[in-house]
């Protein structure tokens, strides 16, 4: 496996691409915004989004997980279902932190501690 830091949003909050050398698939994790440079890192590295995963709903790690997951048409993973509050507030947390809209989502799979995830 091979794991790609892309600085993100204005906070700099590294969302990580990580890819399957056997399978060229790739999951993205915590894609708090700026999904065209998340993209083109995956089409720089000829690997085809399968993925996201998130670990926590706070605006830089989670912005841009809705767009993402319509946009390429992939699951969700994650976060935990405790991060419910935040993901609904998705939307004034960006207007709060000057960030460009973001909207809620609802994960196909929540996480719980222990949980493993794969792809590829």
């Amino acid at each position: 496996m091979k794991i790609k830091i892309i600085p993100v949003t204005p906070f700099q909050q590294n969302c990580s691409l990580l890819i399957c050398e056997t399978s060229s698939k790739a999951a993205v994790v915590d894609p708090g915004g700026e999904l065209d440079k998340i993209i083109a890192v995956a089409s720089e590295h000829e690997v085809e989004i399968e993925k996201i995963f998130v670990s926590h709903a706070h605006i830089d790690h989670a912005g841009g997980v809705a767009e993402l997951a319509e946009r390429l048409d992939i699951p969700i993973e994650g976060p935990h279902r405790e991060d419910q509050f935040w993901i609904d507030m998705l939307a004034e947390q960006a207007a709060s932190f000057g960030f460009p809209a973001a909207r809620a989502f609802e994960p196909q799979r929540w996480l719980e501690q222990g949980d493993t995830v794969k792809f590829g």
